[in-house]
């Protein structure tokens, strides 16, 4: 079993820029797949970005494309969620979960995260 644990998160003004690390304690990190998603209150999960196993495939929601970067350090068993320009409506609680592949759907993650909170202030 892989946990990932999320942290960086806090609050921020527009404009500013955050960065979100997820480490993953278990077995063999550099196997899975890794993927970042957001939860507004009342809404649903929504996913963010993700990375393939050798972090050479990458995808993104549009609503993110150009101002976030998902990357991973697989010698620190860690992927990163770079944030630039944030806005109010990335006001969410993040998520960081593994995969068997690099997915964009809630169901094909595996394990989950707690998950770290992001408020952006106008």
């Amino acid at each position: 079993q892989v946990q990932p644990v999320e942290s960086g998160g806090g609050l921020v003004q527009a404009g500013d820029s955050l960065r979100l690390s997820c480490t993953a304690s278990g077995r063999t990190f550099n196997n899975y797949g890794m993927g970042w998603f957001r939860q507004a209150p009342g809404k649903e999960r929504d996913f963010v970005a993700g990375i393939n196993w050798d972090g050479r495939n990458t995808d993104y929601a549009d609503s993110v494309k150009g101002r976030f970067t998902i990357s991973r350090d697989d010698a620190k068993n860690t992927v990163y969620l770079q944030m630039n320009s944030l806005n109010p409506e990335d006001t969410a609680v993040y998520f960081c979960a593994v995969s068997g592949t690099m997915a964009t759907t809630v169901r094909e993650y595996l394990y989950w995260g707690q998950g770290t909170q992001v408020t952006v202030s106008s």
